[in-house]
């Protein structure tokens, strides 16, 4: 079973929908226990960074995640990567979940040719480092991301960028945690397919 973390931050039902397509089993949770039981985690998140890692902690969840990311697959989606990230410093310095090294910073103060913020529509995704999630992904295909801050001093996780203005990483991984700042469940076929890759971890 894929657990799926609620804290009122995250497009669920596209997500879980997504998922249900597959033939995947799946469940929306705010529960602890479901997170110990599942077999995988997904993060997810929209909205700001602060807020979000304020919810995590204060319902319990901050410390669950830690711990389950040690012995399963683990994905954060857009805001849920960010989440996984050292810090942020969008509106001020938020302290993340430290699972992936780096740091979160706004895409506006890097990105060059008038490019507007957020970075919104599809991109190609590019893989600069070859892992299971991509099995059946190729370099190049499109991805859809929807974001405005973007993670930063992490090459060691990085496994996939897409160029804006700046190489946006796209894709990460460290250990069993892995991060998409693109959203696989609004990008067609080839987000379908990195989902299945990932249930199959």
């Amino acid at each position: 079973m894929i657990a799926i973390i609620d804290y009122g931050v995250g497009n669920l039902y596209s997500l879980s929908s997504s998922l249900k397509f597959l033939g995947l089993d799946c469940r929306v949770t705010k529960r602890k226990e479901d997170l110990q039981s599942a077999d995988k985690i997904i993060l997810p998140g929209v909205g700001a960074f602060g807020d979000a890692m304020r919810r995590l902690v204060e319902t319990g969840l901050a410390e669950t995640v830690r711990e389950q990311a040690k012995e399963k697959p683990l994905l954060g989606i857009c805001l849920g990567m960010q989440l996984l990230f050292d810090k942020s410093y969008e509106y001020g310095e938020h302290e993340g979940l430290k699972l992936i090294k780096g740091v979160v910073s706004p895409l506006a103060a890097d990105i060059r040719g008038g490019l507007k913020v957020p970075h919104m529509g599809w991109n190609r995704l590019e893989i600069v480092k070859d892992d299971p999630i991509f099995r059946y992904f190729k370099s190049g295909e499109s991805v859809y991301y929807v974001h405005s801050f973007y993670a930063k001093d992490c090459a060691e996780s990085t496994l996939g960028v897409s160029e804006y203005g700046v190489p946006v990483t796209g894709l990460v991984r460290s250990g069993h945690v892995y991060g998409s700042q693109f959203h696989p469940e609004k990008s067609g076929g080839a987000g379908l397919r990195l989902l299945r890759a990932f249930a199959e971890i």
